[in-house]
């Protein structure tokens, strides 16, 4: 009976995990925002790019079902810059055996951003595409694979073990609890303190955006999760005190509630500095 509680206290901290990894993955102001427009009954959907890596062509690709009626435009200018917006009319573009509609934006500097909506137009009807929100890219650098990919292995095994280190705690094993917290803090230390920052230098040429240095929210975020881990093990050194683990966890929680990458790094096209912008990035998590 006791292997089969623990098989299943796993499979609950695996659940929670994903389901926590998977709202990570389709909320901020990153990721694609789904867009539709319906002409003539028909109905087209779409995944407006809002990340761009440097060096890549800056691609806004809209799949048009193959209907070649639809042609269209893209309005676009600097972000928070007081400029007319520049239009780039959308040709055809062939992808995967696909007709597509297709404009390129110009590149920015590492966390410049650019804002754009985009104008369908079919007969005489016309359609626009987040004209009243425009959506918001940022420009990045290459983050290489080997950094990258361990810092996203070790982020997502955080939260795989503060999840088992909460069920045993609720389960009053105390024995399991403490040893799994103090793995946590392990892979939150290697994952976040320590890869989590060299992404930050690939991509935005800066380690540590977050206090003492700025307001980075992902940077800050960690720090959060990271103090309130250390506080939990260091009270378990000695004496087992579970809820100091329990505590901890939540607080991760709550940190994971908040879409990664808002209030993010952004330059200042005035300044030609990197700060960090949260306004439109909660705009553009809906």
């Amino acid at each position: 009976m006791k292997k089969v509680k623990l098989i299943m206290f796993w499979i609950l901290a695996v659940v929670i995990t994903i389901s926590a990894a998977i709202y990570q993955r389709t909320t901020g102001p990153t990721y694609p925002k789904k867009a539709e427009i319906k002409f003539a009954d028909i109905t087209y959907k779409f995944k407006l790019k809002r990340s761009q890596e440097i060096g890549k062509p800056c691609d806004i690709n809209l799949d048009v079902d193959n209907n070649k009626d639809i042609s269209g435009s893209v309005f676009y200018k600097r972000y928070k810059v007081d400029e007319a917006w520049k239009e780039v009319k959308m040709l055809e573009k062939t992808i995967d055996n696909k007709k597509v509609l297709n404009a390129v934006l110009p590149e920015q500097p590492e966390a410049g951003k650019i804002e754009y909506f985009i104008k369908l137009n079919k007969g005489s009807e016309t359609q626009f595409i987040e004209q009243k929100y425009p959506v918001v890219i940022r420009f990045k650098g290459a983050v290489p694979t080997y950094i990258l990919a361990p810092h996203i292995f070790f982020m997502f095994l955080t939260m795989l073990f503060a999840s088992i280190t909460a069920i045993f705690v609720v389960a009053k094993d105390n024995k399991n609890a403490r040893r799994y917290g103090f793995i946590t803090i392990s892979t939150l230390f290697i994952g976040g303190m320590i890869l989590g920052p060299i992404v930050q230098k690939f991509a935005f040429s800066e380690f540590w955006a977050g206090v003492p240095y700025g307001w980075d929210l992902t940077d800050n975020k960690t720090l959060i999760a990271f103090t309130a881990w250390t506080i939990a093990a260091i009270l378990n050194i000695k004496k087992q005190r579970p809820i100091a683990f329990l505590i901890a966890t939540l607080v991760l929680y709550a940190i994971y509630t908040i879409p990664h990458s808002a209030f993010g790094s952004e330059l200042n096209y005035e300044t030609g500095k990197v700060t960090q912008g949260f306004i439109h990035s909660l705009i553009g998590i809906f």
